[in-house]
């Protein structure tokens, strides 16, 4: 597995100060960089190509025993020969106020009082912060993966979903999970992954106690 360092995340109240290390991501989302060059080695965009893991979601099975990864599911941003990156979606570490965070992007933060839920999304960059949301909010950034699903890596769609203009349903995470050309597809071959269809119900619900138990029962797919 392509990581940087060992985490156990478990979810919390986050308190005001951890917004310090939140602000590390402002940086990267302020620059409209997107997610070229974030996929493990190689530097291309996401896409949905042919024989392509990208929109499917890589299910940890039970003897994958590295606390990182141990029954996590996986929603793939992007997969080819020179390698792959994904985002874990079972795995909510604490909240933050949003206003807090929209304020130290120098955005506008006037009537935004909700919180936004933080997740674990992989121990690579874990000062990189990725939004994966329905696709029904789009901007020239957004990156649409498959089936309705798509990443988004600006701060505006931080502040569109505090007023309530954002998309749908949303996922806001940090840090990703990362391989290098072959590792992904040597670890599915030693057993360490399931490979299932992904869909927004599963993606994005959020009793995320049983999301790795229902991702497991649509077990069919083999790569």
């Amino acid at each position: 597995m392509a990581t940087e360092e060992r985490s156990s995340p478990r979810e919390v109240r986050l308190p005001l100060r951890y917004l310090a290390g939140l602000a590390a991501i402002a940086g990267l989302l302020a620059s409209g960089s997107g997610l070229s060059g974030a996929g493990a080695t190689t530097g291309t965009a996401v896409g949905a190509q042919a024989a392509t893991l990208a929109g499917q979601l890589l299910v940890a099975k039970p003897e994958l025993q590295d606390p990182r990864f141990s029954r996590t599911v996986v929603y793939m941003l992007h997969h080819d020969a020179g390698g792959a990156m994904g985002l874990i979606v079972n795995r909510p570490i604490g909240e933050a106020p949003l206003s807090e965070l929209l304020e130290r992007f120098g955005l506008e933060s006037k009537g935004v009082n909700r919180e936004i839920r933080v997740h674990f999304g992989g121990p690579v960059e874990p000062a990189r912060g990725f939004v994966l949301h329905t696709a029904d909010y789009e901007t020239r950034s957004t990156q649409v993966v498959r089936n309705g699903i798509a990443v988004t890596a600006r701060p505006e769609i931080l502040h569109a979903i505090g007023t309530g203009t954002g998309p749908r349903k949303s996922l806001f995470a940090m840090g990703y999970a990362g391989w290098a050309s072959s590792q992904l597809e040597a670890e599915i071959k030693a057993g360490a992954w399931e490979i299932v269809q992904a869909d927004q119900a599963l993606v994005f619900d959020e009793n995320y106690e049983k999301k790795w138990e229902r991702a497991m029962a649509r077990r069919t797919i083999r790569l």
